[in-house]
Formats: structure tokens, C-alpha cells, sequence
């Protein structure tokens, strides 16, 4: 006969289906919590509360946001006429980290994935297009990530973008193959922006 209270159990439940959060973890979070002062609690409370109700997207770079247009699209020191495009929010994060890259993002929430059933019609691609033929830009950076995913992605939308005449480029072999730009160090990635190529 299971002792443990109802709540606990559902929290840890809850905390197990995070990804990265193992059985023995989501317990130690959770007796965590019953220990900690309730003001902690609180605002863990309210902070994943503001999270659904605050964020939204940006109806132009397609980026996570508090405002619409988001900070950097509404920046008018930015270069709008150059596009990094990135898979994720975290890679866009990870981008600006450097301090390097000037120009505004899009964020495609993915990659194409026929193993997952992901196909292009399921990312911003539509979005980006959009962007494109509305006139003002000159280059977009194609910054997915440097595996069969972000490859076969990035090479989609090359097949779109090159017949409108618009500058193609890509980061340079920088970073691992196989690996997440979110998890470059700043160095790495400054050298890939520095170093983007023509394709």
C-alpha cells in the first residue's frame, strides 16, 4: 500500500515528465519543495504561471517573447536586411551570447525530421518567405544545426530562397557535427559567424 499523499506523488509525476528529469530527481525536486520556505514555492509558482501567460510569439521572427514585436525586431539599430535563421529560441540565444551578429533572427521551432514526422509544412518556413518577399532583405544566414536535421533543413530552404536572388550564407565548419548550437562556447560561434560562407 503506497503511503505517500496524492499531491506528492502528482508532483513528482509531473516533474518526471520534464525532459532531462529521471524518477530520483523528480522525488529530490519534490521533497525539495515541502521543505522550502513558502515564499521559494511561491514564486516558482507564479514564475511558471507568467511563463504560459506572459509568452508569445513574434509575429515576425517567429522568436519567444513578452512583446510583439519582440526586443531585437523592434531594435532599429539591427540590420533588418541580414536573417539568421536558427532551428530554436535556445540557438538564437545562444547567437546573441557572442555579441557578434548585428542582423535579426527567424526561428523555424524545428527541423525537418521524417523519423519524427516533421516536414517543413510544420516549421516557420512559410513565415520566412514571407519575410523575404516582402522587399528588404539582402542576406540570410542559415545557422540550423550541423547534423542531418538542421543539413537537410537548411538545404530546403536554400532550394527557396536562391531563385529570389537573395544572399545565401551558412556559419562556418566550427562547430561539431552532430552537435546543438546551444551548446557552442562563444568562441566557437564567434568564429562561425565571422567565418560564414556563400552556398
Amino acid at each position: 500500500m503506497d503511503t505517500t499523499p496524492r499531491s506528492v506523488t502528482r508532483l513528482i509525476e509531473e516533474f518526471h515528465r520534464l525532459p532531462g528529469i529521471g524518477p530520483k530527481t523528480a522525488q529530490r525536486l519534490t521533497f525539495y519543495l515541502l521543505r522550502a520556505p513558502q515564499a521559494q514555492v511561491e514564486g516558482l509558482s507564479e514564475a511558471i504561471h507568467d511563463l504560459r501567460e506572459k509568452i508569445t510569439t513574434c509575429s515576425i521572427c517567429q522568436n519567444i517573447a513578452e512583446s510583439n514585436p519582440c526586443s531585437i525586431c523592434g531594435d532599429e539599430s539591427r540590420d533588418h536586411s541580414l536573417i539568421c535563421v536558427v532551428e530554436e529560441p535556445l540557438d538564437l540565444v545562444a547567437i546573441e551570447r557572442t555579441r557578434e551578429f548585428k542582423g535579426v533572427y527567424h526561428v523555424l521551432h524545428g527541423a525537418i525530421s521524417p523519423v519524427e514526422g516533421i516536414g517543413p509544412e510544420d516549421l516557420r518556413i512559410k513565415e520566412l518567405l514571407e519575410r523575404v518577399r516582402a522587399g528588404r532583405v539582402q542576406e540570410i544566414l542559415l545557422a540550423t544545426n550541423p547534423n542531418l536535421e538542421g543539413e537537410a533543413t537548411a538545404m530546403y530552404i536554400e532550394r527557396l530562397i536562391k531563385p529570389l536572388g537573395i544572399r545565401l550564407t551558412r556559419l562556418a565548419r566550427g562547430l561539431p557535427v552532430g552537435g546543438d548550437l546551444e551548446y557552442a562556447d562563444e568562441v566557437t560561434l564567434t568564429r562561425a559567424l565571422e567565418g560564414r560562407r556563400e552556398v
